[in-house]
């Protein structure tokens, strides 16, 4: 049975944490119930979800609509858009069947790609491998998941690059009704015969076609979008997340405008986070000036979930005398400083 393969590609990295990546897992779900009651995509789509931080695996492989029940999304460390491209076409050399004189192969793989930041690695050589071997082979629906992610980047690797206005949880509502459709349009193309790639209409407001040359390339190989600190909780030794959001404020100079991060919360996560990680590049800084707020740890309620230890990781503490380091296991009381300090902030 000649198939429609469909491959999810989605950024699962720091900045992703928190309601992003549940309203992802929640249109995901709904995708699938969706299409499972549409007759054509039913014959047709076969579904794999594979992720990406600062390393890539396959969440769900490649497989009918029929067994396919929407997974859990984990977190990781960084935004690695070269192991992501990397897998996704290791993925496609693994299940695409050629056409041959015996029988018809599969019809184009359709790939859609989310992303909410810019890459933390050097992304070119998989760029020009996937330009060269899959760019006319496979369609490839990059989207923006706001409008601080590197589109002159996503536009190297297709003519579809698309801005989601993910404001509000109706937002994604609307944004995985359209992914939807474009599926349900591309399983009715492909059963007439027609080009078995048809994205459905776009309503301008939700999703909208990004203008190219308004955006630039990064120089850094890190987002400044977010600010994401990694820490362990002191009772339960489970990591969990700090983020922060940059924002712009006037410095009180004309002209002048400064820049900061607020926090936006905690969120525990599981150890996976260290397996999608990228812990070649982890010394990069933040000072403790540029960022306002501090959560509960979000483990254990603990009041304070930014504590540094001598060994330069952060921890939750209490009101107790005492506190051990779960990072390292050192012994030692805290006090409130003045000053400021740099910590070690996650790639984003």
């Amino acid at each position: 049975m000649r198939k429609l393969p469909i491959y999810f590609l989605i950024d699962v990295s720091e900045s992703m944490v928190g309601e992003q990546i549940q309203y992802v897992e929640d249109g995901m779900a709904t995708i699938i119930k969706a299409l499972k009651q549409d007759p054509y995509a039913i014959e047709t789509a076969w579904v794999s979800i594979l992720i990406f931080a600062g390393q890539a695996k396959t969440l769900v492989p490649l497989q009918e609509l029929v067994n396919f029940y929407p997974p859990k999304f984990p977190i990781g460390g960084g935004t690695s858009l070269s192991r992501g491209l990397g897998h996704l076409m290791f993925e496609l050399r693994k299940n695409t069947v050629k056409t041959t004189l015996e029988r018809k192969g599969d019809w184009k793989p359709i790939v859609f790609l989310f992303t909410d930041g810019v890459p933390t690695d050097d992304a070119r050589t998989a760029i020009e491998e996937w330009k060269k071997n899959w760019s006319n082979t496979a369609n490839l629906v990059a989207i923006s998941f706001g409008d601080q992610t590197d589109a002159t980047i996503l536009s190297e690797l297709t003519e579809h690059v698309l801005y989601f206005n993910n404001a509000s949880e109706q937002d994604y509502k609307k944004f995985f009704k359209w992914i939807t459709d474009s599926i349900k349009t591309s399983s009715i193309s492909v059963e007439n015969n027609a080009s078995g790639f048809e994205l459905a209409e776009i309503d301008n407001d939700t999703i909208q076609k990004i203008d190219l040359t308004k955006h630039n390339h990064p120089a850094a190989y890190h987002d400044n979008n977010y600010v994401v600190l990694t820490a362990k909780c002191q009772n339960s030794k489970r990591p969990y997340l700090m983020k922060y959001r940059k924002f712009i404020e006037p410095s009180g100079f004309s002209g002048l405008e400064t820049r900061a991060y607020r926090l936006v919360g905690g969120f525990q996560i599981d150890n996976s986070y260290f397996e999608l990680s990228d812990e070649s590049q982890i010394d990069t800084k933040i000072n403790s000036d540029e960022l306002i707020g501090s959560p509960a740890c979000p483990c254990c309620g603990n009041q304070y979930g930014f504590a540094l230890c001598r060994c330069g990781k952060i921890h939750c503490i209490g009101h107790e005398e005492v506190s051990t380091c779960p990072w390292c296991n050192s012994q030692g009381s805290y006090g409130f400083g003045d000053g400021s300090f740099d910590v070690n902030r996650a790639l984003g």
